[in-house]
């Protein structure tokens, strides 16, 4: 029998949040936090719910890494 995903409530909450909001992300930021969170608290692969947040972490270090690359110019 396969395991319960750890952030499958998280996941249910932010659906149920978008469907209230008219599918408004700035108004369900807490959940989505909350979802990050979960998230960051299981090994990667472990939540198929995280897959999503874990290709937007990816993302935001890919972006970082590239920006601390480009520095600006001393004063």
């Amino acid at each position: 029998m396969p395991r319960k995903d750890p952030c499958q409530k998280q996941a249910c909450e932010i659906q149920k949040c978008l469907q209230e909001n008219n599918y408004m992300e700035s108004k369900c930021e807490a959940v989505l936090q909350e979802m990050r969170k979960c998230c960051a608290r299981y090994t990667k692969g472990r939540s198929i719910c995280c897959s999503g947040f874990e290709r937007e972490e990816r993302e935001r270090e890919k972006v970082k890494l590239t920006s601390e690359r480009i520095s600006p110019p001393p004063q």
